[in-house]
């Protein structure tokens, strides 16, 4: 056989390369301050580390140890210790040990003095809320530690913790300043208009950006809605309109989904793209535009051109730049960013007063939000007006929904409680034989029973 790189032995120290520019990396991420949700939130890469401390400090800080591989994290939590939690490598994987500290250390809500971290893990220490991940995709260029105070986006809409939705953000800007049209795709609430404005404001047109929901066009007006009238050119037009396309001249169009727009109202706007020039109904004479279209959906446009649902070549003309746009359960790392950016829009004086129950941070972490960032604004905008002028925002301010995820966990939990309750039947109560059978550390299991309320002993009878 020959002895190629990929049957070479790796030496312990020696890192394996990767394709491309993209490596996985694991990270933690300091989410949100439940003591103060306006700060920003933090990210740091555990890739050339051994070791980490998380404390309390007179502020936030983050100290490197020269020729060690340590670093110290201090926030300005009361309720965490000096020295409060650790990090550290045991056989390639991250164990948590709490330190001894006076309120204790919470992963996913359960009180533990030590654990492995699994991918996805949230840790509670005092009031600051970390996420744990075992492979975030990164830039080898990418900073080992990132504070989000110390980046600015480009305009709203743009803001990131996480890299690879960074450099996706990233790649946008070019793109805005020029004139290849866009397509956003993501499920409803994922803040396509959002995007569609920040692309605007980059894109330096003097002329308005134009939204029209393509949806709620009434059916029988739809094309003099986009393309304007003449009076008289049907019963009840009592003067000339512009219409929508005209408005957005030297601007920017926004067609929110594009995907509900009747056939002939597609071949008229394919015309106008073409074209660069709009007729309104009624009228004899076309007029000239300086259009540039954004279009957005929550549906797939290709299988709808697979379909016959919509015009493959209207398809071709939109789809300059395709984005599509994570939900928020797949971005659960921004969270404390987007409250904080939503709790922004109060008066300042309002804004600084506003506190999250810890009970109530650890729901909104827990919680998927199936409405995206639009649930998200929603819940929290309800839930500041109840907490009132004190401030604090309590578990039951928020939403039924939100204030349920406390309740049962998620599918996840569900199944992996069924998995280990069916192994422990197997394994007459064995704790060592399940951990085997699921390739997990012993101290694994014992978390996950004192999780889901499991006793192992009433197996073994």
């Amino acid at each position: 056989m020959i002895d190629g790189p990929e049957n070479r032995t790796l030496s312990s120290t020696e890192e394996p390369k990767e394709i491309g520019d993209v490596h996985h990396r694991p990270h933690l991420f300091l989410v949100l301050e439940a003591h103060r949700p306006l700060a920003p939130p933090m990210r740091f890469s555990l890739a050339k580390l051994d070791e980490l401390i998380l404390g309390r400090g007179a502020a936030r800080e983050v100290e490197a140890v020269v020729g060690a591989r340590r670093l110290t994290v201090r926030t300005d939590d009361r309720h965490m210790s000096s020295t409060h939690a650790r990090l550290g490598k045991l056989l390639q994987r991250w164990v948590l040990d709490d330190l001894g500290s006076k309120n204790g250390t919470l992963i996913d809500g359960v009180r533990t003095t030590r654990a492995e971290l699994e991918d996805g893990d949230r840790i509670e220490l005092g009031q600051s809320f970390f996420i744990y991940r075992e492979a975030i995709a990164c830039d080898p260029n990418d900073p080992p530690v990132l504070d989000w105070a110390a980046l600015r986006p480009e305009a709203p809409g743009l803001a990131t913790v996480l890299p690879q939705l960074h450099r996706m953000f990233a790649r946008l800007i070019p793109i805005a300043r020029s004139t290849v049209s866009v397509i956003l795709e993501g499920e409803t609430g994922t803040g396509k208009e959002v995007m569609a404005r920040a692309l605007h404001a980059l894109s330096r047109r003097t002329g308005d950006f134009v939204a029209v929901n393509c949806g709620a066009l009434p059916k029988d007006l739809v094309e003099a809605e986009l393309f304007g009238h003449k009076r008289g050119a049907f019963s009840g037009s009592t003067e000339d309109r512009l219409g929508l396309v005209r408005s957005a001249d030297r601007g920017t169009l926004f067609l929110d989904e594009i995907g509900d727009l009747p056939a002939p109202a597609q071949a008229a706007l394919l015309r106008t793209l073409q074209e660069r020039e709009v007729r309104p109904i009624g009228g004899t004479r076309s007029v000239a535009v300086d259009l540039r279209v954004i279009a957005a959906t929550h549906r797939s446009l290709e299988r709808m051109v697979e379909d016959g649902a919509f015009r493959g070549d209207l398809w071709n003309r939109l789809a300059g730049h395709k984005v599509e746009l994570p939900p928020l359960r797949a971005r659960r790392e921004d969270l404390g960013l987007l409250i904080g950016a939503l709790l922004a829009r109060l008066p300042p004086e309002r804004a600084a007063r506003v506190r999250i129950h810890p009970r109530a941070a650890r729901a909104m972490l827990r919680h998927d939000w199936p409405g995206n960032v639009r649930e998200l604004e929603k819940c929290l905008e309800t839930a500041v007006v109840l907490a009132g002028e004190e401030g604090q925002v309590g578990l039951e301010h928020l939403s039924p929904a939100v204030q349920r995820a406390l309740e049962g966990g998620d599918a996840g939990d569900a199944a992996r409680r069924e998995e280990l309750v069916r192994l422990l039947g197997v394994h007459r109560g064995n704790i060592s034989a399940v951990a085997s059978e699921m390739g997990k550390a012993r101290m694994q299991i014992q978390r996950w029973l004192k999780r889901y309320g499991i006793d192992a002993e009433r197996f073994r009878r």
